[in-house]
């Protein structure tokens, strides 16, 4: 039985929000380009709604599911954010998270921001258009975590303090 890291230090690597849905249509076709830049330095979060600008935002249909964590250890070669996932980390079993459906918090200098895993992302078959064929299959079970913020608060790219808390 593999056991999630209870405390310690990890490293947010990337930060996305993205306002339109790039990814829909046949994957055989090139995806929307996105109107700004997804990648932030820094993003905000709110309680039950998600994050401030990205396209799940405040969305009652997705708001079990309005941030979405990815392992980049799951990815060793590629661009993780062409998962498309909002929250980019390295040393968190994100996929076991999901699996237990556990509470945990992100502090990147701010305050701890505290999230609840609810269900595993599924990956999409744009991944192998967008990566290499057959990453989507790969994906399967360390595809990420879709999650509920419980906090409001300001998540930072760089070093963060984990905490698993159920």
């Amino acid at each position: 039985m593999r056991l999630a890291r209870l405390v310690g230090m990890v490293e947010v690597i990337a930060l996305m929000v993205s306002a339109v849905h790039a990814y829909e249509g046949r994957p055989t076709e090139p995806p929307r380009p996105d109107p700004e830049p997804v990648s932030r330095s820094e993003v905000r979060v709110r309680a039950g709604l998600g994050i401030v600008g990205d396209r799940y935002f405040n969305q009652p249909a997705h708001r079990a599911a309005s941030v979405t964590f990815f392992a980049a250890e799951s990815l060793p070669a590629g661009d993780p954010l062409l998962t498309r996932r909002n929250v980019i980390v390295r040393g968190i079993d994100v996929d076991l998270l999901a699996r237990d459906r556990a509470d945990f918090s992100l502090d990147t200098g701010d305050g701890p921001v505290r999230f609840r895993a609810h269900t595993a992302a599924t990956p999409c078959r744009w991944l192998d258009t967008v990566l290499a064929p057959g990453t989507a299959k790969a994906l399967r079970g360390l595809s990420g975590a879709r999650c509920t913020p419980l906090d409001d608060g300001t998540l930072r790219v760089g070093a963060a303090a984990f905490t698993r808390l159920t």
